[in-house]
């Protein structure tokens, strides 16, 4: 690997840094793609949020001091039977918020492959039509490639543990060689490896850093949901509107969930464009014409 190409890989907190830049350069082209899909799964989250309240409600319930020690146990051990909606409703729903959330996956890509390629409608309406498009048309391919990444993910996990985490670094990817590259299939998974050749530890080291803000927002979030659902129920419950304080909640919730997805996907685009440019450079000076054989010199004039 030349200096030229080892250059060309940025900090983590600098792809972090252009990623803000693009999300809000272009915010009214996300919110008008992601506010639909988010206002989905605050819908999906809404049983989840009820029961919490609800276990919540039979805690702080006044009676429950009133009763037995073995009554009281029983209310605290057994307050599934009465929750507004079974577990069956809610995993269903769970399974919805994660198809949801490959959408969501999708349509970023696609915002910011069009953002890459310097694509534009007239109005954000229009552009937000334009990505919808291109992300129906590729749903079934990406769906494969998400599949293909998560099974080659497991069997490494299943395998050791090392083999499974080298995989999932390979395959990172993966999604943005569909959406920037128009890979399909396996080629797409090896396109993910061939970026990556020759600088496998600087790139993950980059992924991690990722990831690590990524989880650290996702805490926060998860903790903020519950704190504020807690604090909207109650709230709900004296006001006599508890649903639309639980959907608030919810939305809310979903909404930077989506946004924090954008970010690190546009950070991640950026990485993968370095990557990409270090792979097109390498080709090419690669495959250059060998220099011409070296001919006679014919006969030296008298």
């Amino acid at each position: 690997m030349t200096a030229q190409e080892q250059a060309r890989l940025k900090s983590s907190f600098i792809y972090l840094a252009n990623a803000v830049r693009d999300l809000t350069g272009n915010w009214q082209t996300f919110a008008l793609t992601l506010g639909p899909l988010a206002f989905a799964a605050a819908l999906c989250l809404m049983p989840d949020a009820l029961n919490l309240q609800h276990q919540l409600m039979l805690f702080l319930s006044p009676g429950v001091h009133n009763v037995s020690l073995r009554a009281a146990q029983a209310i605290k051990n057994g307050p599934q039977a009465s929750l507004p909606f079974s577990p069956w409703q809610t995993r269903l729903l769970h399974l919805i918020i994660v198809l949801l959330t490959l959408a969501v996956n999708l349509v970023v890509l696609c915002a910011l492959s069009r953002i890459r390629a310097g694509v534009r409608e007239n109005s954000a309406l229009d552009e937000a039509r334009a990505i919808y498009r291109r992300a129906w048309a590729l749903v079934g391919p990406f769906a494969w490639v998400f599949l293909l990444q998560v099974f080659t993910t497991l069997v490494g996990l299943f395998l050791l543990v090392i083999p499974g985490v080298l995989a999932y670094v390979w395959l990172y990817f993966a999604q943005y060689a569909v959406v920037m590259d128009n890979q399909r299939s396996w080629p797409a998974l090896l396109f993910s490896r061939e970026l990556m050749r020759g600088r496998f530890f600087a790139v993950a080291a980059r992924i991690v850093v990722f990831l690590a803000v990524w989880s650290g927002f996702n805490s926060w979030t998860g903790g903020a949901f519950v704190l504020v659902s807690w604090t909207l129920g109650i709230i709900g419950v004296v006001t006599g509107f508890l649903w639309a304080g639980m959907f608030a909640a919810d939305l809310l919730a979903t909404c930077v969930g989506y946004a924090t997805i954008a970010f690190f996907f546009a950070a991640g685009a950026r990485l993968y464009e370095d990557l990409n440019h270090a792979r097109r450079t390498r080709l090419e000076t690669s495959s250059a014409p060998a220099l011409a054989p070296t001919e006679s010199l014919g006969a030296r004039p008298a």
